[in-house]
């Protein structure tokens, strides 16, 4: 699929869905443009992901005394040197409030990623957060990395970016009705699933690491 099909594709999808068209978005690269990152780089992302939000989440409730169960998690599938910046300080107790708040959130990156390695079914609907059940339990059920990835299969690039392209799209409107004009309709969207799995989809084409690090612009 060429980036005007990907974007004439994503414009029925928002209109069948009520949300804002901007006509004049920038296309997104051409499958032929893009690197994607290895099965290998992307499990142990999502899996150092996963278990840093579980941290996220007991810090957050003050349960300071049940993170060591995650901690033992990160080094049993081996994913302690894939950690980005704001993981590494929540997981070694040096993490701000906002650095908790922000892993947290990373639960919705991580689900971007399990719809890109196939564990997913669909992303398309960002009414509303990620199956949390199913989110620890991709993980939760396999013994090990290797067990882990064996489940999964990755999808093609030009799937990856008709996803990509439509969180984009999804994006603007959610700008656009937040700060800018009241009067552009979102739909159903939740703004902060709609950034966040984009971050996760924008990680898999980037040349940055640390998916915090991204510039998501509109």
């Amino acid at each position: 699929m060429t980036p005007s099909e990907r974007k004439e594709r994503s414009e029925k999808i928002l209109k069948k869905k009520g949300i804002g068209i901007n006509k004049n978005l920038p296309l997104i690269e051409d499958a032929s443009q893009v690197k994607l990152r290895s099965l290998d780089d992307i499990c142990k992302r999502a899996i150092a992901a996963l278990l840093c939000t579980q941290i996220g989440i007991e810090l957050g409730e003050n349960k300071t005394d049940e993170t060591d169960i995650f901690v033992n998690l990160i080094k049993h599938f081996g994913v302690e040197d894939c950690l980005n910046a704001k993981e590494q300080k929540v997981v070694n107790g040096k993490g701000s409030q906002q650095d908790i708040t922000d892993v947290v959130w990373e639960y919705e990156c991580y689900w971007s990623l399990l719809w890109a390695v196939g564990l997913v079914e669909d992303i398309t609907d960002a009414s509303s957060i990620c199956d949390c059940t199913a989110a620890i339990r991709a993980v939760s059920q396999c013994e090990d990395f290797d067990d882990f990835k064996s489940r999964c299969s990755l999808r093609s690039t030009d799937e990856i970016l008709d996803m990509l392209d439509l969180y984009y799209r999804y994006h603007w409107a959610v700008v656009q009705n937040e700060h800018i004009d009241k009067k552009c309709p979102i739909g159903d969207l939740e703004g902060d699933v709609v950034f966040e799995r984009r971050r996760g989809l924008e990680w898999l084409i980037s040349d940055k690491d640390d998916w915090h690090d991204i510039e998501l612009h509109t």
